[in-house]
């Protein structure tokens, strides 16, 4: 094999396989405002996780995650917030009667029908939640009011 040759696939390799984490400040939980509850949506990062970026909705805010990022969603206490995540190969949703606390959600990819990803979004439990998203970093949102 041509030497200029592997080293361009391993280079390329070696992009796809450690370039792929967002890049951000890393995790810090904020307290709920005022008549408010927040709404952690994470991604945590694996190997060989897509780049692919769906939009995650809760309530009137909407971000795109990838992997190894997090997103704070500040909603209304008291109210009924939905939160949804939506692609060409499917959709799926959360819904939350929310109190001035903390909510986490994990975004997670898996496959769905011709072999394209799928958005699964899993509502987790405090105590899981803090070990996953202490590895993630809050990924700044272009157009964001925040």
């Amino acid at each position: 094999m041509n030497r200029r040759l592997l080293v361009l696939l391993l280079g390329a390799a070696g992009t796809a396989g450690f370039g792929c984490a967002v890049q951000g400040r890393p995790f810090e939980k904020i307290p709920s405002p005022p008549g408010n509850a927040v709404i952690y949506v994470y991604r945590p990062y694996t190997y060989m996780n897509s780049l692919l970026r769906p939009a995650v909705t809760c309530g009137e805010d909407t971000a795109r995650i990838g992997p190894g990022g997090y997103h704070a969603f500040i909603v209304p206490a008291g109210a009924k917030i939905v939160c949804s995540i939506q692609t060409d190969a499917g959709a799926d949703e959360v819904e939350f009667q929310t109190e001035r606390r903390s909510y986490y959600i994990r975004e997670e990819l898996g496959w769905g029908s011709f072999k394209t990803a799928a958005p699964h979004l899993n509502p987790v439990d405090t105590d899981a939640a803090q070990t996953e998203i202490q590895s993630c970093v809050l990924e700044p949102q272009i157009g964001s009011a925040k």
